[in-house]
């Protein structure tokens, strides 16, 4: 016999448990195919040379990440703390160079001078984040600018011999585990990529949700309301400052370690201006918007030199075969159009398609 169960006004009904959304679970799908990604000999003509698993394509595909976290850290700077530093590629070089020596030059293990090199970066960078952080605006931006010129100009002149030069600095690899040397193990290399991009991904996200990160964020936004609350805008500036270039440098030892040394255009001025491009073609302050855009302006970046020795692009009259031939007019042009019509990044694309989202049948 079936009863009704009478409700007494004021009674509170339980709630129905919402089920999780299914994109919360799209950087961890994201993620195990990156793992997974070795194991299939899939081909994607015009996409990739080689299939997915063949290790032209894996080292592609690990210089996409590196870059990808290093756009992510420097976000923390730009995106998320409002700094736009033109020295940001000291730390990245710093993180190259320092493995690279340590290895090289002081026989140190790997690990040990991967640590040395992460930890000495961060320190150089809460160094001089400590006296550049004391200008504003412009004057912030050319002192960082300075500091990093000054960097490139010792690589260049390889005092004592340390740093090769403009010849670079190719790396011993007697002292580097027999797992990351050589083309058979390409996949580990790319594992440990993927394993950069993550622990940056971690990092920047934790201060991002943590009360600093709001803070960080409200210094962004009016500094002066900060310091009107009784923070200190200085020390949180310098913390995000020190974090990102430790991070620069973390990228700065997988890189060296994908390409087996080092070269001094790793130093260059430009290098910080391309990490700027990576984060607003992504999306500046957004959560995956800079890891985006690094992966997606490294990869073009690559791809655009064998494209335009391509036949088709040969074939073309010279008015469109010539420019088309060039890897930084393609990527200028696609750069422009990107910010024309995606002004915020390719992160705002969701935003943008929301209203064409709206017309889709839901299908349940």
């Amino acid at each position: 016999m079936m009863t009704d169960t009478a409700v007494t006004p004021g009674a509170t009904q339980a709630r129905p448990r919402r089920r999780p959304h299914p994109a919360r679970f799209g950087p961890l799908v994201v993620l195990v195919v990156l793992i997974a990604l070795p194991y299939w000999s899939i081909s994607i003509p015009g996409v990739f040379d080689a299939a997915l698993n063949k290790p032209g394509t894996l080292q592609l595909l690990a210089l996409c990440l590196v870059f990808g976290a290093l756009a992510t850290g420097y976000d923390l700077l730009f995106g998320r703390t409002g700094l736009l530093s033109f020295g940001h590629a000291l730390y990245f070089a710093g993180g190259v160079y320092g493995t690279d020596v340590l290895v090289t030059k002081a026989g140190l293990p790997l690990w040990q001078a991967v640590l040395l090199a992460v930890v000495g970066t961060a320190g150089a960078a809460a160094l001089l984040g400590a006296v550049a952080l004391r200008t504003n605006g412009i004057a912030f931006a050319m002192v960082t600018l300075a500091f990093a010129q000054v960097g490139a100009i010792t690589i260049g002149r390889d005092p004592g011999g340390v740093t090769g030069g403009e010849e670079g600095l190719p790396m011993d690899t007697t002292q580097v585990p027999s797992a990351l040397v050589g083309v058979t193990n390409t996949v580990n290399l790319y594992w440990l990529a993927v394993a950069v991009a993550v622990v940056t991904v971690l990092v920047v996200h934790a201060i991002a949700d943590a009360p600093a990160g709001r803070v960080l964020a409200a210094v962004r936004d009016d500094e002066r309301r900060v310091g009107v609350l009784g923070l200190d805008p200085y020390r949180y500036k310098l913390f995000a400052f020190t974090v990102a270039g430790g991070l620069a440098g973390l990228a700065g030892a997988m890189y060296a370690l994908l390409i087996g040394g080092a070269t001094p255009h790793v130093a260059a001025s430009d290098q910080t201006l391309t990490l700027l491009v990576m984060v607003v073609l992504g999306g500046p302050g957004t959560r995956w918007g800079p890891l985006i855009g690094g992966m997606l302006f490294t990869y073009l970046d690559y791809r655009l030199v064998s494209f335009g020795r391509s036949d088709a692009v040969d074939s073309l009259p010279g008015v469109l075969s010539g420019p088309l031939s060039q890897p930084l007019f393609v990527l200028g042009t696609v750069f422009i159009l990107a910010v024309y019509f995606f002004p915020g990044g390719l992160a705002g694309l969701r935003t943008r398609l929301g209203p064409i989202a709206r017309w889709i049948p839901d299908r349940r």
